[in-house]
């Protein structure tokens, strides 16, 4: 029907056009009969089936009449009671101050009776303002989005809103002004249900709103006055008027309120922007609706005869390119109004598109691209990595994380940052784009969070800046982090970075932290000294360990040269895998040759339960052991595949298998008596063990220290003593100021220090702190003995090393030398080629803005050192320089004492010879370590040669240990027993609480912590092993050193040109890392094990005598403390035994005068007994034997005891 109408309606508008077209000079007559088409044009079509006025006149102005009616009528009663209300009170004030006065002329009786019935009117207000009073807040809670119910209206009334507009949109169709049946236009029907409800809101706003005449007057009830009493007015008039139903476009400027209300909006941009967006669409749309009346209606005063057909989108665009270019011309206004509109529109429209479109387009643009939430794909795991995240720290994550030796891994890394990704950071997000997500955010944010799904994410990882200036305030950064994530989701497992050791304390704070649960801290500068002190116990070892827990790919060399064998040690890395059933029962020197010759993995520990079902790692613990059902062992092999060898191999089915490829899983069942050899755990041994080899001697075994003979008696001579700390794990002294361990140049000059190490510290007071207790700890386990303990000098600025003192006055043999590590006079007073080891470290490293110039300090001192020439004439023996002999092994030493023996080498003429190891921050300065090298500086840092040869060490390398944690705790459990001498939990705990080792007595538990391997250096030149060292196989040296002396070999520390024909002058070495069995040894190898506590060594070290015997085989392993004479007493040398000692006694004297010899004996300790000898014939030739230096000034040894 609406069709036809329209139909109708535009025929007559083009018959009324031709009408209008004709000649104007045409009679009266005429023209009158012309008259009778053009009101035809203006009759409104009618059918029978709509009755409406059959004279086909035009009622808009009945619509128009009834909104304007309302709107002043409304406003008119408004002012009116206002005015009413306004002179009621005027008369009121009168009459109050006439009565006020009337009660002061009659006096206080007569008021009271004339003021009761105005009492009684004043309750009557009052009761009634309260009834009002209720109404409105009843109607303002009704309105209001603070209450289910006032949000739910809110939203009703704008989604009615937005349905009558589009009602509005659907009638636009058709003609301005029809007739209409209400019972038959479903549109109007529904148009009629929505504005009642309108009406009924305005109701409820109208008595919540307080100020009446503002609401008359406010957008909203304009909206309803315009097109809510026009409908009414169509029901009436069985007709429609198009008029100003536009308007309720207007309703969108509240969208944004009303998404707000739903908790959809929270951001202030998101805000903004949805009101600039419904500000401008509102605005657009309700002129284009005016243009579209007018334009289709005519001007009233030219009797609508110059209207226009256009349709309401026509109109849209005709305001959009009017508001964007003035116009195009194709589509414009004929009507008088549409004009006149249109000149203002322009003015007010063109403003808001050049202010509202650029801003609105920069929200858009500023809007997050990484703004999303995460979708967890179902049976794959995710973990949420944040922190510092940066184009280097993220591809040293995902390069080891997502590498091919490991198993598939199965996991999605959701990174969580709040700065969107560079171009080449978002580049490597894109190649990993199947593993890999990227979100921008907080996790200080709970939304954020919430985002990416931290509550069923397997684990969370937080990266720290290794860079910063100031580590405190980025470990308390990543504190906060932590804070946020376990307050938001207690249960997660956490791994995070730490830059400072003192710093875990606070993690320990925290209620939810819990490490039994999987929660670690890898603590950077705690593991980086303890890579660098366990490198002063074996040089190398840093390297090793850390290609070992590092995913690195094998690289095939067929050149023989030293990187072709280094690089298969590299492809070498950790792993754990549960022992097959096979194993139980066994030994785990047994379990261990097995795997290494059989299938060809070296297994270095074990995690063992105790009785009471806690569990521990055991590295190498010896024969005592036996394997239990479901032990968990630690390998070393160079893929994931080859480790599950041990979980697989059937003794009943792989023991005639030669290949250890073949080692596959098999069906069979192996029955209990299938190994009748293997001893019950029942069964096993006191002293631990089973029965070895006729060539391993008893002594060398390992026992325990509790049934040593002897050894309560030296325990309870001792009870009273402290020397370890309150666990057992460190030796320990009582704290001493600072002044007393401090030497002057004069006094260190004097003073030769042998096999002793020096550390070369940069800082100042300014610099940040790099915990020199991790450095020193590992040197001071109690595993080793207190003559075995190397002494420790630091040279650098007294005003930093006064600031890591506290931490440092409970450690035994310590020494400062105030100075700089770049003066060479500081160097040689320290006798720094007499050193087992120098490093080279710098707290000033972070403080300078470009990268290159991070490590000139170590640089220059490590050029600096190598550069320095030393006079060969002083001819002392550099202690410990070539590795550990293991006990009873040195032939020198009468009875085939246990005292540790070692190697002798030349005397070092030239700083190359010094062992050094440097830390560097940027990989790209290794380059500058050595001038001789060719390695190229885009080369990564371990495959150049000062890494493999142990002599560099960066902290990057520990960003490996994230995602090896990850997939395996126990890796980093691991890692921290090898290289910080023995921490724990428990340990960390008490240094949280009072930042310093407590001392504590010995008793049997403190002593058996003692009891544990070390990583020692085996040389091959001499010694038991003398002939597998020229030819012999590794394999052959593994199995004996593994029988006889419970010694783990898991490495070789060579000479770098070893594989030369021709003899080299070089003496640079580099790690070799889990050698196969056949490979070929050379007698310069030196060999990394893991050497079993030696109780012999120190039973027999506490008996030694006082004797000039006891003192040189004793000063063959300790850190000797040598003095020397002068120059010039050195030129006229006294040549009789006597005068050289009556020299050395005036002189000591005198020293002693001066300033009191550092040491750690206590003040009332017994006299020291200097023993000095000359240098026999015996002597001479057996220095010669062990090509030692040409010349020899005899030791001096101060005699002590072991604490």
């Amino acid at each position: 029907m609406s069709s036809n109408i329209h139909a109708n309606h535009l025929s007559l508008d083009a018959s009324s056009s031709s009408s209008s077209s004709s000649s104007s000079s045409s009679s009266s007559s005429s023209s009158s009969s012309v008259h009778e088409p053009k009101m035809d044009a203006l009759i409104i079509p009618v059918t029978m089936e709509v009755p409406c006025d059959s004279r086909g006149q035009r009622m808009w102005w009945a619509f128009l009449a009834s909104s304007m009616v309302t709107l002043f009528g409304g406003l008119f009663i408004i002012l009116l009671w206002r005015t009413l209300k306004y002179l009621w009170t005027v008369c009121c004030h009168c009459g109050g101050k006439t009565k006020e006065a009337q009660k002061i002329n009659n006096g206080s009786g007569q008021a009271d009776g004339t003021l009761k019935p105005v009492d009684e009117k004043e309750e009557a207000v009052a009761a009634e303002v309260g009834w009002m009073t209720s109404v409105k807040d009843w109607a303002g809670v009704m309105i209001s989005a603070q209450t289910l119910t006032g949000r739910v209206l809110v939203v009703l009334v704008f989604a009615l809103s937005i349905g009558a507009l589009v009602i509005y949109f659907i009638d636009s169709s058709n003609p301005i002004e029809s007739c209409q049946n209400f019972y038959k236009d479903f549109t109007l029907q529904i148009d009629m249900a929505f504005n009642v409800f309108f009406l009924l809101y305005f109701g409820l706003r109208f008595i919540a709103a307080n100020d009446k005449l503002w609401f008359w007057l406010e957008v909203n009830s304009v909206v309803d006055f315009f097109t809510v009493p026009p409908v009414f007015v169509s029901v009436y008039l069985n007709r429609s008027w198009l008029g100003l139903r536009f308007l309720r476009a207007l309703r969108l400027i509240q969208f944004s309120e009303i998404l707000q209300f739903l908790n959809i909006l929270k951001t202030s941009n998101s805000i903004k922007l949805v009101n600039l967006l419904s500000i401008f669409i509102s605005t657009w749309l309700t002129a284009a609706g005016f243009i579209h009346l007018v334009e289709n209606s005519g001007d009233p005063w030219e009797n609508f005869q110059n209207n226009q057909a256009l349709t309401y989108w026509e109109c849209v665009y005709l305001l959009m390119v009017t508001m964007s270019t003035v116009g195009y011309g194709d589509v414009y206004a004929k009507t008088t109004l549409g004009r006149l509109f249109m000149v203002f529109f322009i003015l007010g429209g063109l403003a808001m598109f050049a202010s509202y479109v650029p801003e609105i387009i920069e929200l858009i643009g500023n809007r997050k691209k990484y703004g999303g939430s995460y979708s967890a794909v179902s049976g794959r795991k995710h973990i949420v990595v944040c922190g510092h995240i940066t184009l280097e720290s993220v591809s040293n994550f995902l390069k080891d994380f997502l590498h091919k030796d490991r198993d598939d891994v199965n996991v999605e890394i959701v990174f969580l940052h709040n700065i969107s990704p560079n171009l080449e950071l978002e580049a490597l997000f894109k190649r990993h784009f199947t593993q890999v997500e990227f979100y921008q955010g907080s996790v200080l944010n709970p939304h954020d969070l919430a985002r990416v799904k931290i509550e069923s994410a397997d684990a969370c990882l937080i990266l720290a800046n290794k860079y910063c200036a100031d580590p405190d305030a980025e470990d308390a950064s990543n504190i906060m982090r932590v804070i946020s994530i376990k307050n938001y989701h207690p249960k997660i497992r956490i791994i995070t970075q730490m830059l400072q050791y003192h710093n875990k304390a606070h993690l320990l704070n925290i209620p939810s932290w819990n490490w039994k649960e999987g929660d670690d801290a890898i603590c950077l500068a705690e593991l980086k000294l303890g890579f660098i002190a366990q490198s002063c116990l074996a040089q190398g070892l840093s390297t090793m360990l850390a290609n070992l827990f590092s995913m690195r790919s094998f690289i095939k060399i067929e050149e023989d040269t030293w990187q072709k064998y280094y690089l298969e040690g590299v492809s070498n890395e950790m792993y754990t895998e549960y022992l097959s059933s096979a194993f139980v029962g066994l030994s785990f020197p047994t379990v261990c040759e097995l795997c290494f010759v059989k299938l060809k993995l070296l297994m270095i520990a074990i995690e063992y339960k105790s009785a009471n079902r806690e569990s521990r790692i055991l590295i190498n613990p010896g024969n005592h052991l036996k394997i239990q059902e479901g032990t968990l062992g630690f390998f070393i092999a160079s893929d994931a595949k080859e480790v599950k060898r041990a979980f697989f191999y059937c003794k009943a089915c792989h023991d005639d298998i030669t290949d250890p490829k073949r080692i596959k899983k098999c069906g069979c069942k192996r029955l209990e008596d299938e190994q009748p050899s293997a001893l019950s755990p029942k069964k096993k041994q006191r002293n631990g063990g089973m029965r070895t080899s006729p060539s391993s001697s008893p002594k060398l075994m390992r026992h325990d220290p509790l049934l040593i003979p002897g050894n309560d008696q030296i325990d309870n001579m001792d009870s009273n003593v402290k020397k370890y700390d309150s666990t057992g794990m460190f030796h320990w002294c009582a704290p001493k100021e600072i002044e007393k361990v401090i030497l002057t140049r004069s006094e260190a000059a004097m003073t030769v220090l042998s096999g002793h190490v020096v550390v070369c510290i940069f800082g100042d007071v300014s610099s940040a702190l790099i915990g020199l207790r991790n450095l020193v700890m590992p040197l001071r386990a109690s595993n080793f003995h207190y003559h075995e303990l190397k002494h420790i000098v630091f040279v650098g600025s007294i005003e930093y090393l006064k600031r890591e003192w506290e931490t440092l006055h409970n450690f035994p043999k310590v020494s400062i030398l105030p100075g700089t590590p770049l003066s060479r006079a500081d160097l040689r007073a320290v006798n720094i080629n007499l050193c087992d080891m120098c490093v080279i470290l710098s707290a000033n490293q972070n403080n300078i803005d470009d990268t290159s110039l991070q490590d000139k300090e170590c640089i220059l001192a490590s050029l600096n050192i190598k550069s320095m020439q030393f006079d060969d004439s002083i001819g002392v023996l550099q202690a410990n320089s070539q590795g550990f002999t293991p006990p009873g092994m040195d032939r020198s030493s009468p009875d085939n004492s246990p005292v540790h023996g070692m190697l002798r080498q030349p005397s070092i003429t030239t700083g190359v010879n010094i062992p050094i190891i440097t830390e560097l921050v940027n990989d790209t300065n290794v380059q500058f370590l050595d001038q001789d090298d060719d390695d190229d500086p885009d080369t990564e840092l371990y495959l150049t040669q000062p890494f493999a040869c142990g002599t560099a060490f960066a902290v990057s390398v520990l960003d490996s240990l994230m995602s090896a944690t990850y997939f395996n705790d126990n890796i980093l459990t691991l890692i921290r027993t090898l290289v910080t001498g023995g921490a724990t939990p428990e340990l960390e705990a008490l240094i949280a609480e009072e930042n310093a080792l407590r001392g504590g007595y010995s008793t049997p538990q403190t002593l058996a912590n003692r009891d544990r391997c070390r990583v020692a250096q085996l040389a091959l030149l001499d010694g038991p092993f003398a002939d597998l060292g020229d030819g012999g196989c590794y394999g052959d040296l593994f199995c004996k050193a593994l029988k006889t002396y419970n010694m783990l070999c898991f490495g070789i520390y060579r000479l770098r040109d070893a594989h030369l024909s021709t003899p080299s002058q070089c003496t640079k070495r580099y790690v070799i890392t889990n050698p196969p069995y056949e490979f070929e040894l050379v007698p310069t190898d030196l060999i990394f094990c893991l050497m079993q506590f030696d109780h012999n060594a120190g039973q027999s070290r506490a008996s030694l005598s006082h004797s000039s015997h006891s003192s040189q085989s004793s000063s063959k392993k300790s850190s000797s403390v040598h003095s020397i004479p002068s120059t010039a007493n050195r030129q006229n040398r006294p040549k009789s035994r006597e005068s050289r000692d009556k020299q050395n006694a005036t002189r000591m004297n005198r020293m002693g005068q001066e300033k009191k010899w550092f040491t750690d004996e206590p003040d009332n300790a017994y006299p020291r007994n200097i023993q000095i000898k000359p240098m026999s014939t015996h002597m001479a030739n057996q220095i010669n034997q062990y090509k030692s230096t040409s010349s020899l000034i005899p030791p001096i040894r101060e005699v002590e005891d072991e604490c």
